[in-house]
């Protein structure tokens, strides 16, 4: 059987004065993380998940956060793992 793998990660611009409050939002999020914020307001964000919707989700979600101003997407990866059966010998 195999299950997909996808990673996101993108550049989340937010008024400076609700960066935190964002941040806090983001990593609300399931499989989401802020790895830095700005003092401008730019958040390093990235998503995991097993399915590109649950990914899209999560964007659209940030997207409508209040005091969010854009976010980018810098790059992203579908992988497929194969996960053994407990069957398999």
């Amino acid at each position: 059987m195999t299950q997909e793998y996808h990673v996101t990660s993108l550049v989340v611009h937010a008024a400076p004065s609700q960066a935190n409050v964002i941040s806090k939002a983001i990593e609300a999020l399931p499989g989401a993380e802020v790895h830095a914020t700005s003092p401008e307001g730019k958040l390093v964000v990235t998503l995991e998940g097993s399915t590109q919707r649950a990914i899209l989700d999560n964007v659209e979600a940030i997207n409508a956060l209040n005091g969010v101003l854009s976010s980018s997407l810098i790059y992203h990866q579908s992988e497929q793992e194969q996960q053994v059966s407990e069957e398999t010998p």
